[in-house]
């Protein structure tokens, strides 16, 4: 080896060393050194990049990460920190294929597979990303990252025995490490231990290396152990700084987006309120047959109660169903980037709409589920923006729309740690929540009036106080008799593919726990109450100053589709 690339060899291993150590800044300064005197290597600019993550330039330490991986497509470190890189991004998709790329070169790295199942878990693909998991501890039973994953996933589950012993594995190998610290909280609090889950969670916070995302888990689940002691006040404080972490994490993707998901809903509302009833009742042909012997959509709001219909329906012989896929993206882009682009979706030739059908089909075979001759349930809360579209490619659909009181509804998805998008950006605020509820219920109402589909309103609260009766009602209006196996949903729930804020609550089976549980912030909620006060009109025929909520208890006319103004 010649001298110069001797002296190349050492300031590398110098570099690494300061890295290592735990020294960025000396490294990186190394680093920055050694470039500037013309030595290119991937180490360089990886060092580089994690300087730029710590100072919180994700931008800047992807360029650096790309520049290395250009440099040398084969360098394992390099891709895996872009992959890394780009989760923390929220380009899951784009990290997901660094990492298949890995995996490609060399399957037998631990540390690959436990990235995959990371990109994996945030594209809420549970079974792959566990399995994926599982591979790393196979290959090396101390890995970290792996372990904790799995803890993860048997968190969301309820499976709570089961995420300690994942987590103290991983803690075993990595003492403190914060995903491993999260999840035992996360069984600390399943397990109804609220102040242990706090002690563990506020010393977590009081340390200097947590990530922004990792610190905003944490600040949400003390809030969790502070709510679930009674502790409201405090509680809230928690929640308003989780929620203002993750505001801050995510404003470079949605704070400049436009239209913001609200100001979407509202256009859409004003448009669908200006539309003339006569062109939307027309029903559009439906030539070719559908591959289903019914097709029922499950929308609402989140957190109304739409995971709790779906997997009570789905336990019924003849019920399929897919949990929150997005099968509707192909109309959506053609018809629905702009309420205005609904204009060309009324006058688009039949062709057109069996091609979107077939295409909605194709995604839904995707997914695995064999709809053949079974009753199928496409369940998403946001597909509620989406029913112009549904009523277009599928008018014979009924549509389950789950309904929960508003003032619970808001809190919950305020009180929630969600996948972020865009709606979720806007509940990151109490008045962004209840802003988005009004506007989307405001959708849903200029539906009911223009739309000739087969609505069926399911208050939550009839569901928990009378669940064999307003199921049966249900099942009278998808044309289903009712099966006792459709209450069993508890233990089903354990071996779902996805994970929402709601499944270790399902896993727990029906209880009456969040029922009017706004009371207990109604000082926090005052200022978003009038918003909130004509959908609890509408919904519950209470006036907002009563004390007690009074649900009308004759349910069957919900049964009925919905007349003009949307009232039943």
């Amino acid at each position: 080896m010649s001298g110069e690339r001797e002296a190349d060899r050492e300031r590398l291993l110098a570099i690494q060393r300061s890295a290592q150590s735990g020294e960025v800044a000396r490294a990186a300064q190394l680093a920055e050194t050694a470039l500037a005197e013309g030595l290119e290597h991937p180490l360089i600019f990886n060092v580089l990049a994690l300087r730029e993550e710590l100072a919180g330039d994700l931008g800047g330490a992807e360029r650096l990460l790309r520049r290395a991986v250009a440099l040398s497509p084969t360098d394992k470190p390099a891709r895996n920190a872009l992959g890394l890189c780009l989760l923390r991004l929220a380009r899951h998709e784009e990290a997901l294929e660094q990492f298949d790329a890995l995996a490609a070169a060399d399957a037998a790295l631990p540390f690959v597979h436990a990235s995959r199942g990371n990109a994996l878990f945030a594209l809420t693909r549970v079974q792959e990303a566990e399995a994926a998991f599982l591979r790393a501890v196979e290959l090396d039973p101390q890995q970290a990252v792996a372990l904790a994953g799995l803890a993860r996933i048997a968190s969301y589950r309820g499976a709570y025995e089961q995420a300690r012993a994942w987590a103290q594995r991983a803690l075993d190998r990595v003492p403190g490490y914060p995903d491993a610290q999260l999840s035992l909280a996360s069984a600390e609090l399943g397990e109804r231990q609220p102040a242990v889950a706090e002690t563990r969670l506020r010393n977590m916070l009081a340390r200097a290396d947590l990530s922004a995302e990792q610190r905003a888990l944490a600040s949400g689940l003390l809030a969790d152990a502070l709510d679930a002691q009674g502790r409201t006040s405090e509680a809230f404080v928690a929640y308003t700084e989780s929620n203002a972490l993750q505001r801050e994490v995510h404003a470079a993707q949605f704070a400049a987006r436009s239209p913001s998901a609200l100001e979407y809903a509202h256009l859409l509302r004003e448009y669908l309120r200006g539309s003339e009833e006569a062109r939307w009742r027309a029903a559009p042909p439906v030539s070719a047959p559908e591959p289903v012997a019914g097709h029922v959509f499950v929308l609402g709001f989140l957190r109304s109660g739409t995971s709790l219909l779906e997997v009570i329906l789905e336990g019924h012989p003849q019920v399929v169903s897919v949990e929150e896929s997005e099968s509707l993206i192909d109309g959506v882009l053609q018809f629905m980037q702009r309420p205005e682009d609904l204009e060309a979706l009324l006058q688009a030739p039949p062709a057109t709409y069996e091609t979107l059908r077939a295409a909605y089909w194709r995604r839904v075979a995707q997914t695995g589920v064999e709809v053949a001759g079974k009753i199928f349930v496409d369940k998403n809360p946001l597909n509620t923006l989406k029913l112009p579209l549904i009523a277009r490619l599928f008018p014979r659909a009924k549509i389950l729309v789950a309904c929960r009181d508003p003032r619970d509804v808001v809190l919950s998805c305020f009180r929630h740690r969600f996948r972020m998008s865009a709606p979720i950006y806007e509940m990151l605020t109490l008045e962004g929540a209840a802003r988005y509820y009004d506007a989307v219920m405001g959708v849903l109402m200029e539906c009911t009036r223009l739309l000739r589909l087969d609505f069926c309103l399911v208050r939550h609260e009839d569901v928990v106080s009378g669940f064999a009766r307003e199921m049966r009602r249900v099942c009278e209006f998808l044309g289903l008799k009712w099966d006792a196996a459709m209450g069993n949903f508890a233990a089903r729930t354990h071996d779902r593919a996805a994970l929402t804020p709601s499944t270790a609550q399902l896993a727990q089976g029906l209880n009456a726990r969040g029922l009017g549980r706004w009371r207990l912030y109604r000082e926090q909620l005052e200022p978003v109450l009038p918003i909130l006060a004509p959908w609890v009109r509408q919904f519950y025929d209470e006036e907002p100053s009563a004390d007690e909520r009074a649900p009308r208890h004759d349910s069957a006319i919900h049964c009925a589709p919905w007349p003009a103004d949307g009232r039943n």
